[in-house]
């Protein structure tokens, strides 16, 4: 179940539980800019033989920028 997070607890997750950054924009946008050591994986190609690059043993932070 998804769950919003803010900064903080993102920064908390990446400390205290080796957390993996998740970014699902396409790799054109994740080229031009992402956050340091996050794994890309386009939403639209995100499937189960994808998500295996995962360790499931860790918590997933995802993550896309929106323009409002």
């Amino acid at each position: 179940m998804p769950n919003i997070i803010d900064r903080d607890e993102v920064r908390r997750l990446m400390a205290d539980a080796d957390a993996q950054l998740l970014d699902v924009l396409p790799h054109q946008e994740y080229e031009q800019e992402h956050l340091d050591g996050a794994l890309n994986i386009p939403l639209k190609e995100l499937k189960a033989a994808t998500a295996a690059r995962l360790n499931p043993r860790r918590p997933v932070i995802t993550y896309c920028h929106d323009y409002v």
